[in-house]
């Protein structure tokens, strides 16, 4: 489980370089024996992509997890009067891109206190 204060970026269009910069840096911070703040981050290509994965049924999921605290995935789907097979599904791939995450117990619980999305607009073309 991550400590509190915890942020979830996730980030549309953002450049290689400045992904591999973070890196770099956290990389020599952490080599010199300075603190390193934890960075938990998810980039996507595009916002189509996004929004396949953060759909507004799983904000809702989400937002139900922060507000309920852990359960099981069947006491979410009654919690969401949801059908169990699609918030099961729904978990799943919020499991595989980091939004919630499943502890020891086999509950599901949403472990950010803050979901950031930041998306790069392409460069502007010269007129």
């Amino acid at each position: 489980m991550k400590t509190d204060n915890t942020i979830l970026h996730l980030t549309v269009g953002e450049p290689m370089a400045a992904s591999l910069e973070r890196a770099s840096t956290v990389m020599l911070a952490a080599k010199e024996g300075r603190p390193v703040q934890p960075y938990f981050g998810v980039s996507f290509d595009d916002v189509g992509e996004l929004f396949s994965v953060f759909t507004p049924k799983r904000w809702e999921l989400i937002g139900a997890l922060r507000e309920g605290g852990a359960m099981t995935i069947a006491e979410l789907a009654r919690t969401l009067k949801r059908d169990y097979k699609n918030v099961h599904n729904d978990c799943e791939r919020l499991i595989e891109w980091m939004a919630i995450e499943k502890d020891e117990n086999g509950l599901i619980f949403a472990p950010y206190d803050e979901i950031l999305v930041d998306m790069k607009l392409p460069d502007r073309r010269a007129a």
